[in-house]
């Protein structure tokens, strides 16, 4: 028997469920079982797997998980540290149930797992034993990557934000500023995307800042007033 496991971790998004789809549809097709880890590597950890293979050869419930927001095996903000007995503990779960394919979705965090990991079980000579990394964060900051699923979604939030913020504010007749604060770790993408409520026929945003390009908070303050 050779079966397959999937996680997810880190921050949900409309789009992380779509993968877990995917990956489940692939799995079923060529793994004897099926499994899913509830709240990511920590439920591996805590040999909290549940059997998913009914679901996976299923395509209404795959096309239900698909356009289902949030994560339905849970999340978690767990990493591993390079603690040798932490790994030791996943391959005991991974090899009590033959699992031979572990497949994680997640951002930034999770990637890192996955690469201790697989180096863990390179160095351990398990050639069985393929770790994936199935790259998701809203962030889109993912080195090697050019685009993550979520990041899309996101924006695309954002974009529709600014837009809706335009047309409220347009409505009075008194002077105001507002400024909106937009996640993204240390990067700009999703702060760059509310551009995209311009396509809408609005004006807003006026002005746009990046973490990429250093502040001058004096410069700032003088485009606000002349805007």
């Amino acid at each position: 028997m050779k079966n397959f496991l999937i996680a997810q971790s880190g921050g949900p998004s409309s789009a992380i469920n779509a993968t877990l789809a995917g990956i489940m549809a692939k799995a079923a097709g060529g793994a004897d079982k099926v499994y899913g880890a509830v709240n990511g590597i920590q439920g591996v950890i805590e040999d909290k797997l549940v059997d998913i293979t009914k679901a996976a050869k299923d395509p209404a419930a795959l096309k239900i998980l698909a356009q289902t927001p949030a994560a339905a095996l849970y999340s978690c903000r767990y990493k591993i540290g390079g603690d040798e007995k932490k790994f030791e503990r996943i391959l005991e779960v991974l090899k009590k149930r033959d699992i031979h394919y572990f497949v994680y979705i997640g951002g930034n965090d999770s990637m890192d797992t996955v690469d201790q990991l697989s180096a863990y079980t390179a160095v351990r000579g398990l050639e069985n034993l393929f770790v994936v990394g199935a790259p998701k964060t809203i962030d889109n900051d993912l080195a090697e990557t050019d685009h993550c699923p979520g990041y899309g979604s996101a924006a695309k939030y954002i974009a529709t934000t600014f837009a809706e913020l335009e047309r409220d504010l347009a409505v009075y007749d008194r002077k105001s500023a507002t400024v909106v604060e937009i996640m993204g770790r240390n990067a700009g993408w999703l702060t760059a995307a509310s551009v995209l409520a311009r396509r809408t026929g609005v004006t807003a945003p006026h002005l746009i800042y990046l973490p990429e390009v250093p502040f001058d908070p004096d410069a700032f303050i003088a485009r606000v007033q002349d805007r």
